[in-house]
């Protein structure tokens, strides 16, 4: 265990944790929301400090995140747990671990090792994703500090949930990040997620704001959130609020966990958020969990022509030079390219 970053002590020996939007207030002997940090006599400590339950090397562009060293490699690590419960969690077998069995499983990995390895792999950055990383932000902070001593970049992969405090203490040691904008709907946030959309927005605005390179992922689910009026507005926040250059990504959603009620997404319900963020202004629009659907390749947005080419995460052909479109030479935005 280490004590928590973030948090104060209330009246009769409650405290309340500061480092996500929900501020739970937490009374002696119990846990947050999410299942990872517990009062014990009225100091709140993280239950998955240095308690791994993944570790992975995978593509960048599985984050996914296209424009921050595509082609390369990010060192994948996280714990259990999680602040949100969407009903349609890809990845519920490790971030509802805590609260559906109540226990905390992982390995123990010293920060200094999760370092080593990714330098081992010739990881370009370490990616704290499959679960929320802001749950066990105590191992992320202590791991980053130390990747930026070795020159490797932090990527985070949220739900965006975290409040200004964590974003003003991890910088500048977060380079990227994939937010889940999962809605442009509170209600959508409430009931599939328990949890509220504003945040989300503030997050988002903060991290462009600092610097950090932000790509933004909407996963598409028949129903609920695939009208054209809410893409339309999920496009425009992006296009107007944090900037045309931010990649947006629109993934397929396949039936998983709680959501079985639901067929996968057309892919025609695809093309089309696709087309309504380049109407918005989007200079980068991508089509998820569909590979070979022509909706992965990066586009020069002077001559429309493809300069990076993809299959699913594995990048086929570059036609990028010094950030520039070799065919034009129109600056591709990004970091890395």
């Amino acid at each position: 265990m280490k004590e928590a970053f973030l948090y104060e002590k209330l009246e009769e020996g409650r405290v309340r944790c500061n480092l996500c939007a929900h501020r739970c207030a937490i009374a002696e002997g119990h846990r947050g929301i999410c299942g990872v940090r517990e009062n014990r006599g009225g100091v709140l400590y993280s239950l998955v400090y240095g308690r791994p339950i993944s570790m992975a090397v995978d593509p960048v562009e599985k984050k996914p995140l296209f424009h921050f060293y595509p082609g390369s490699t990010a060192f994948s690590i996280a714990t259990v747990g999680c602040n949100f419960r969407c009903r349609f969690c890809q990845n519920a077998d490790i971030s509802q671990w805590p609260r559906e069995r109540k226990t905390i499983v992982g390995d123990t990995v010293p920060a200094e090792r999760v370092v080593a390895e990714a330098r081992r792999y010739r990881s370009r950055s370490i990616a704290y994703t499959y679960t929320e990383p802001t749950v066990f932000a105590e191992y992320t902070y202590d791991i980053a500090v130390l990747a930026h001593q070795e020159g490797i970049a932090n990527v985070y992969v949220t739900n965006g949930y975290m409040t200004a405090e964590v974003l003003d203490l991890f910088h500048p040691y977060l380079d990227a990040a994939n937010v889940d904008l999962k809605s442009f709907r509170d209600a959508f946030y409430k009931e599939q997620c328990g949890a509220r959309l504003q945040p989300v927005l503030d997050s988002l605005k903060k991290m462009v704001q600092q610097g950090v390179w932000v790509e933004v992922t909407t996963l598409i689910i028949p129903g609920l959130n695939d009208g054209d009026d809410e893409l339309r507005e999920i496009a425009t926040f992006i296009a107007q609020e944090l900037g045309p250059q931010y990649p947006w990504h629109i993934s397929r959603f396949i039936p998983h966990y709680q959501m079985l009620d639901r067929p996968p997404t057309p892919v025609a319900t695809l093309h089309r958020a696709r087309e309504i963020g380049y109407q918005a202004g989007l200079r980068y629009v991508y089509e998820g969990n569909v590979p070979g659907a022509g909706g992965e390749d990066t586009l020069c947005p002077g001559c429309h022509r493809p300069v990076i080419r993809r299959f699913g995460f594995q990048v086929l052909e570059q036609a990028v030079q010094d950030g520039r479109c070799r065919f034009c030479g129109t600056a591709i935005d990004g970091v890395g390219l």
